[in-house]
């Protein structure tokens, strides 16, 4: 028996307007890319012979040329509502089975996907879904009119498998039926026409991006910066978070010795997916020597802004023998949250020795560690 051909749909014609975006959601800068470019991804391996995804006329061209990015891709052009996109896109493919699936959902995994096929491949249909986890209520007029048992219900995804001949059949007939009813997925157009589809596993990580919430907790990135600065720069202070602390010793450093926010650049760069402040600001570079790192990390916030991000929180953990530091922890809380345009809520800080232990416990040195948090612009 010959292989069963396999054709994705992504659906990508839609507006998103709860979003509240000025353009397709699907075309917003999201965790480095685009959702419609994780969503596509995710189809991109070897047991999925073709992706089809529906564009409106005026994301035609921007989604052709993200589609050359993937070489079993091709975009097709969508109707004036899902159903017509969707059926544009089944008239486009020639695969024996389709996935049709929501642009918005770029949490699939392949494991979904390949038990959507399986499904189809045995039971004729496949259609991704989960238990709900909450009660669900009929209302009417503000009012509860009726609970069903929450064990016969589930929340339904996509993808949603099918054999190409019998989905593309479901939905001549409900057009030439014109009678109408009004499909939000797939699953109901085959459940009219063809039978009940069979349901296969679905996630609770397999959401749909529809508010711009979700962008920001979809976009979420964190990273992690650790730096370290030894006594013996002849001053009488040191500088940790734009905090000027007295000390009977400086720290050694290229620029002033701010360890701590050494460490918060290299958590920021690390989350972003760039390199760390060596390359940008070398020490082997004369502009930086004796630099005030305070501009630095704010150079560090418009270059992490570039990719698309901003800080939502940091936390910093510091370890210093010597000099004491909780009269300055809420100067140092304020420095940050001022040069990383957060509240300073979103900023911890938090300080301890080494319980005379180690270089730190001797007293030879600070070290910092810093975990931050992007979210999407």
């Amino acid at each position: 028996m010959s292989k069963q051909t396999v054709c994705a749909i992504v659906c990508a014609a839609g507006k998103g307007t709860r979003t509240g975006f000025a353009k397709n959601k699907l075309l917003v800068p999201f965790q480095g890319a685009t959702a419609l470019e994780k969503t596509l991804s995710a189809f991109d391996f070897a047991t999925i012979d073709e992706i089809v995804v529906t564009a409106a006329q005026e994301d035609f061209d921007e989604i052709v040329r993200i589609c050359a990015k993937y070489p079993t891709a091709k975009a097709v052009l969508g109707g004036d509502d899902r159903s017509h996109s969707v059926y544009n896109a089944l008239q486009a493919t020639s695969a024996d089975i389709v996935l049709i699936h929501d642009g918005a959902r770029p949490y699939i995994t392949r494991r979904l996907i390949e038990g959507c096929i399986e499904s189809v491949k045995t039971n004729g249909s496949g259609i991704c879904a989960i238990a709900c986890r909450d009660t669900v209520a009929v209302v009417k007029n503000g009012k509860i009119v009726r609970v069903p048992e929450r064990d016969t219900l589930c929340q339904i995804q996509t993808p949603q498998g099918f054999f190409r001949e019998n989905i593309l059949c479901a939905y001549e007939r409900a057009f030439e039926m014109d009678d109408g009813v009004v499909y939000t997925d797939d699953s109901s157009v085959f459940a009219r026409f063809c039978g009940a589809p069979r349901l296969c596993d679905g996630s609770p990580e397999n959401k749909k991006l529809t508010y711009a919430a979700d962008f920001e907790e979809g976009a979420a990135r964190c990273g992690f910066g650790i730096d370290t600065h030894a006594f013996g720069k002849l001053q009488d202070y040191i500088v940790l978070g734009g905090a000027k602390i007295p000390s009977k010793s400086g720290l050694i450093a290229h620029s002033d010795g701010d360890v701590l926010a050494h460490a918060v650049m290299d958590a920021l760069l690390s989350a972003a997916g760039l390199k760390d402040i060596g390359h940008y600001f070398p020490d082997t570079d004369p502009r930086w020597s004796g630099a005030n790192s305070m501009e630095l990390l704010a150079q560090v916030v418009a270059i992490v802004a570039e990719q698309g991000y901003a800080v939502k929180n940091l936390s910093v953990a510091i370890q210093a023998e010597k000099p004491r530091l909780a009269n300055y922890i809420d100067e140092i809380k304020r420095n940050l949250a001022a040069t990383l345009g957060v509240d300073e809520s979103a900023v911890g800080v938090a300080a301890g020795t080494n319980e005379g232990l180690g270089y730190v416990g001797e007293g030879k040195g600070i070290t910092v560690n810093a975990y931050a948090l992007l979210r999407s612009k």
